[in-house]
């Protein structure tokens, strides 16, 4: 009789029709989870936006909540099923995944989100300098898991302009103001072209973006494109620019550099993390004309964007499949080996 798989709970605030990087994460663990080989018998996972979800879980099961704040509730209501809640102490068989409004903002202000960084047994965070954001007393039970995607090769590019990308959601923590500052300070007669791939989240940033398109024959807004239609666009493009003012692990920058296409990126821990302190493509997150320097360079100097490359190539490593796979699976037999503890 062949064995019950485990069941782990995945809970991602974000689902399929979000097309953000939350929901990325989550489909491709769950992809990783259910994947049977001969050292890992598999899991049965699944993804629900909150726990409980109606189906029962046995008590050797595991959830990995993605988010410490958005997925408060569902932590709760876990640590409420294992035991006693009132006492801040690890839970067996729960992990939180920490993006950048986590890291760098809910942990130090909410209450909510620091419990379910206190209840998890392991913690995980998704860039280098993540371990550093998390209290003193946490770090100890943290590890960093890269995100990964498969290889693609760059696609043929313009020989006639610089074409840029940048794909964000449209709201506040992507800083899509730096773009279209930039977008501005471009001449006209400059063959410098920037797609920016995006969902209106923020009405806002939605009319600035409108404008901006208007003002700059150079900028166009895209809106939301499908996953793979923006893998295309990132293949095809010289730079993909990222503006970001807080970041966990940005899932674009890594898509990126797996399709040896440089990163020209914001200066914050969430993207130093993930490309590395001596990377040459940074500027400062709100500065316009350092980002409009770095494109231009880009456009003139042949040296200076095959350094880029260069070094993201040396980086690409770090976000293959396998090693996220593997980390992933060995987290989860850790969860549910303490969960048949308890």
């Amino acid at each position: 009789m062949a064995s019950v798989k485990k069941q782990v709970v995945i809970v991602s605030p974000a689902l399929a029709d979000a097309n953000n990087g939350n929901w990325q994460t989550a489909r491709r663990w769950q992809k990783f989870l259910h994947a049977a080989t001969a050292s890992h018998p598999g899991f049965e996972a699944r993804i629900v936006t909150q726990w409980p979800d109606g189906p029962a879980v046995a008590q050797d099961s595991a959830m990995v909540a993605l988010h410490a704040r958005r997925s408060a509730a569902s932590v709760l209501a876990w640590t409420q099923s294992r035991g006693d809640a009132s006492c801040l102490q690890p839970v067996p068989g729960l992990a939180v995944v920490l993006t950048g409004t986590d890291l760098y903002r809910d942990i130090r202000t909410d209450a909510q989100a620091l419990r379910s960084l206190q209840w998890a047994q392991r913690l995980v965070v998704l860039q280098a300098l993540g371990l550093t954001a998390l209290p003193a007393a946490l770090q100890p039970r943290a590890q960093v898991i890269f995100q990964s995607t498969p290889a693609r090769k760059s696609l043929p590019k313009s020989t006639r302009f610089l074409k840029a990308v940048m794909v964000g959601h449209l709201r506040e923590e992507k800083s899509p103001q730096t773009l279209f500052a930039a977008a501005r300070l471009l001449e006209p007669q400059e063959v410098i072209h920037i797609d920016h791939i995006g969902a209106p989240l923020d009405p806002a940033l939605a009319a600035l973006a409108q404008a901006t398109a208007t003002a700059c024959p150079g900028y166009r807004w895209l809106g939301a494109l499908p996953h793979e239609a923006t893998r295309r666009r990132i293949q095809r493009a010289h730079v993909l620019v990222h503006t970001s003012c807080m970041e966990g692990g940005a899932h674009v920058v890594m898509e990126a550099v797996r399709s040896d296409t440089p990163v020209l990126a914001s200066r914050i821990d969430g993207n130093v993390g993930m490309l590395g302190s001596d990377y040459a493509g940074y500027f400062d997150w709100d500065n316009a004309e350092q980002l409009v320097h770095l494109l231009r360079r880009c456009h003139h100097d042949l040296a200076f964007l095959a350094q880029l490359q260069a070094q993201c190539a040396a980086r690409a490593p770090l976000f293959a499949s396998e090693t996220e796979r593997l980390a992933v699976q060995q987290l989860v037999t850790e969860l549910t080996a303490a969960s048949l503890r308890v």
